[in-house]
C-alpha cells in the first residue's frame, strides 16, 4: 500500500540494504545541483540505486498537500526520484496524491446560505453586483480564512509600490498557507469569483496582491523562472501536479487529458505562492498568465514558449 514519504522514509532508514542505496540517491541528487554535471559512470550508479529500491516503499510514497512536513516530505520524493527532471522541465510524476475528485470540489452552498442568513444583510450592501466582494464577506465568517487573507495581505503589501522592496519569499508563504490551510469552500469562491464588470475584475486580479507575489519592475524571461522554480522542492512539486492534471487535449469535450478540470483547479491554486505564481492577464478578463517574457530566448525559445502555453493556451485550465 502507498504510504506518505516521511513513513516510508523511517522504513527504509531502519533497514541496512535500503539505507545504503538511500544514502547513494541522495549524493546523487544533491550532485545534480552542483557543477560540472554527473559524468556518465556516476549517472549509471545513480540510476542503479534508484532501480534497488523497486521493492521499497519509497519508490510509491507520495505526500499531502496540508500535511505538516510537507517539505521534507518532497525532499524525500524527489531524491527518490530524481532522474525524472534530468535535462527538461517535463516532469513525469506527480509527487502529491490522487487530487480531490469532483464530488469534493462541489462547495456547500446550502452551508454557505446557513451562515450568511444569521448575519446582518445591511454587511453584504452591493454584493449582488460584486461576487468577489460577497466571497470576501462570506471569508469573514471563518476565523481562520479572515486571519490567514489578513496574515498574507499585510505581509505582501509592505512595501509593494513604494521605492521598498516587498519581501516575496514572505509574501509567497502567506498566500500557500492560505490556500493550503483554509477550506476550499472559501478560498475557491475568493479566487474564481465570476465578473460582469471590471470593479469585480480588479478585485478578483488582486486577491494575491500582484505588485509582490506576482510582478516584477521588468518581466523576467520564463526560463529563469523555470529554473527558480525547479531549484524549490515545493514550486517543482507544484508544477509536476500542474503538469500532470492540466494537460490539454483536442481529444476530451473538457479539453482535458484526465477528464478532471476540478484537478486543474486545484493545481492552479497550488501554484500560487511559489516562484511560478500565474495570475489574471487584465481586470476584464479570465485569462491567466506567468508574469514573464520569451524576448531574447535564443535558441531555447521554443522551450520558453511551452512554459508560457501552459498557462496562456491550456484549454483544460
Amino acid at each position: 500500500p502507498r504510504s506518505d514519504c516521511v513513513a516510508a522514509e523511517q522504513l527504509c532508514l531502519s533497514d541496512s540494504t535500503c539505507n545504503a542505496t538511500y544514502r547513494t540517491l541522495e549524493h546523487c541528487a544533491l550532485a545534480k545541483t552542483r557543477f560540472p554535471p554527473l559524468d556518465h559512470e556516476s549517472r549509471v550508479r545513480c540510476l542503479n540505486a534508484e532501480l534497488g529500491l523497486a521493492n521499497s516503499s519509497l519508490l510509491h510514497c507520495k505526500c499531502h498537500r496540508r500535511m505538516k512536513r510537507q517539505e521534507h516530505c518532497l525532499r524525500i520524493f524527489w531524491t527518490v526520484h530524481s532522474s525524472v527532471t534530468d535535462g527538461y522541465f517535463h516532469l513525469e510524476t506527480s509527487p502529491y496524491e490522487n487530487p480531490a475528485n469532483e464530488e469534493h470540489w462541489q462547495t456547500d452552498y446550502n452551508k454557505l446560505a446557513a451562515l450568511l442568513s444569521g448575519k446582518d444583510c445591511s454587511q453584504l450592501s452591493g454584493d449582488a453586483t460584486n461576487p468577489c466582494l460577497k466571497a470576501t464577506h462570506v471569508c469573514n465568517l471563518s476565523k481562520k480564512c479572515v486571519r490567514l487573507r489578513t496574515d498574507y495581505a499585510s505581509t505582501c503589501t509592505k512595501g509593494a509600490g513604494s521605492e521598498d522592496v516587498c519581501d516575496r519569499r514572505k509574501c509567497h508563504k502567506g498566500l500557500r498557507n492560505f490556500f493550503e490551510k483554509v477550506p476550499e469552500d472559501f478560498t475557491k469562491r475568493i479566487l474564481f469569483c465570476p465578473c460582469k464588470d471590471e470593479l469585480c475584475g480588479e478585485r478578483r486580479r488582486k486577491t494575491i496582491v500582484p505588485d509582490c507575489s506576482f510582478q516584477y519592475s521588468t518581466k523576467p524571461n520564463c526560463l529563469w523562472l523555470l529554473d527558480s522554480c525547479l531549484e524549490d522542492h515545493i514550486c517543482k512539486s507544484r508544477l509536476a501536479d500542474f503538469q500532470q492534471n492540466c494537460q490539454s487535449t483536442d481529444m476530451s469535450p473538457d479539453g482535458c487529458s484526465q477528464h478532471n478540470r476540478a484537478a486543474c483547479l486545484q493545481a492552479y491554486m497550488g501554484m500560487i505562492g511559489t516562484p511560478m505564481t500565474p495570475n489574471y492577464v487584465s481586470n476584464s478578463s479570465v485569462e491567466v498568465s506567468l508574469w514573464c517574457t520569451c524576448e531574447s530566448s535564443g535558441n531555447q525559445k521554443e522551450k520558453c514558449d511551452q512554459i508560457l502555453s501552459m498557462f496562456e493556451s491550456n484549454k483544460c485550465l
